[in-house]
């Protein structure tokens, strides 16, 4: 069955259309949306009966959604979740490896003792054999892992930037943990990487962080052809 996005009815008194657009962006930032059949477009009367609302604030928070790239809103067509080309994905792992290469070299100088063992605590419940049954679980422990260094990193800017990115990132990076053997090899990265940030060895640190993410890279550029399905086209 195609993954949808999934909202719920709104309630309370709030401001609505600030609401409205931080649920839709969480809704469609949580999504594969280059799984195989996922579904793309967005029905604004199905929307406004999920939220239980008029269409106004949805139309407001699809407006701005768009600017940030998220969805596409194309005349007699309809509203599209958007999916970046396979250029846009590397230009966007690369920015990423640089940006959390420096966050990794500023938590060895400002990250505290106990902040470091966050990181190591993330995966203490992952078995080796066990992975491969957990990806989703892994998955989203993997992308607190990432976000969890750039706020180590205790520069509001470099979080705030690669933050912004990561939005668009956040589906690329799920989607690739289920593929070849990546998911083997994240977690022994993450160990040589908290290992290089607790002995405060910051150009190791920044090294490995930004090695990982180009490995990433390497593994986009080499079997995807265009986001969606490896070996098939789909924009």
């Amino acid at each position: 069955m195609a993954e949808k996005l999934v909202v719920q009815p709104v309630q309370g008194t709030f401001s609505l259309k600030e609401h409205i657009y931080e649920v839709l962006r969480e809704a469609i930032t949580s999504m594969n949306i280059y799984d195989d059949d996922v579904e793309l477009k967005l029905d604004e009367r199905q929307l406004s009966e999920q939220f239980n609302i008029s269409r106004t604030p949805i139309r407001e928070a699809l407006a701005r959604l768009e600017q940030e790239g998220l969805v596409r809103i194309v005349p007699r067509k309809g509203v599209f979740i958007a999916r970046k080309s396979i250029d846009e994905i590397l230009e966007m792992v690369t920015v990423w490896a640089a940006l959390e290469g420096m966050a990794a070299r500023l938590a060895t100088e400002y990250a505290s003792d106990d902040e470091l063992a966050s990181l190591k605590r993330m995966f203490g419940t992952f078995q080796q054999d066990e992975l491969s049954a957990h990806i989703d679980e892994y998955s989203d422990t993997n992308i607190r892992f990432h976000l969890r260094i750039l706020e180590l990193s205790k520069c509001s800017l470099l979080k705030t930037t690669a933050e912004n990115l990561f939005l668009h990132m956040r589906a690329v990076r799920a989607r690739t943990m289920s593929e070849a053997d990546r998911i083997a090899k994240s977690i022994v990265d993450h160990t040589h990487i908290i290992q290089a940030l607790e002995a405060r060895d910051a150009d190791l640190a920044e090294r490995l962080v930004r090695e990982h993410t180009l490995n990433l890279h390497a593994h986009i550029a080499s079997t995807w052809i265009e986001p969606g399905m490896p070996g098939k086209v789909a924009v």
